[in-house]
């Protein structure tokens, strides 16, 4: 734990706790929640422009079998296809989780935490994107969604993006690391 600890560049934290003014002062990561979070953003509006051209009004196209399809899919509600009549509320959520993010990368030392913000920042802009500008209007636009497993819902990048930020928000909260860069034992 102490190796991981020394390589990741953060204080141990524990019984002993450390005062406020020891946070470190070290580089923020704004820059690699920045970075991850363009290129999340840009890989998601790319397939969905593709997915648009080339696939909408077009039979899916089997990528594995019935195991995997891309299918273009407007989704007008959250996952899973549900809540089609709240759109305006999941449009003022994707909005808060923006600005909850960007207040938070103020205090960010941490470059798996800023990983992971930068991923759920991405995606976030990426199906805000779709909710703004596609139709049927502002504010009420359909997500398109176009990776289609079997047995599972349509998806797409964003949807990605945010739930491998998430998983990552997860993990490093059980390894005890903090997006300020320190590290405690529970």
């Amino acid at each position: 734990m102490a190796e991981a600890e020394r390589i990741i560049g953060t204080p141990q934290v524990g019984d002993d706790a450390q005062p406020e003014s020891a946070v470190p002062k070290g580089r923020r990561r704004i820059t690699a929640l920045l970075v991850v979070a363009v290129l999340a953003y840009l890989l998601d509006l790319g397939t969905k422009m593709l997915v648009v051209a080339k696939l909408e009004h077009q039979p899916p196209i089997e990528i594995i079998g019935d195991l995997l399809k891309f299918e273009a899919v407007r989704n007008p509600g959250a996952a899973f296809g549900f809540g089609e009549a709240f759109t305006i509320i999941f449009t003022c959520i994707a909005a808060s989780v923006i600005v909850v993010i960007v207040r938070l990368a103020r205090k960010l030392y941490s470059l798996p935490w800023a990983i992971a913000l930068g991923l759920l920042l991405g995606g976030a802009l990426g199906n805000l994107t779709d909710r703004i500008f596609r139709s049927p209007g502002v504010f009420r636009g359909a997500v398109v969604d176009f990776i289609a497993p079997a047995h599972f819902a349509v998806f797409n990048m964003a949807d990605s993006a945010i739930v491998c930020g998430g998983i990552l928000i997860v993990l490093l909260s059980f390894k005890g690391l903090d997006p300020d860069g320190t590290v405690h034992k529970d």
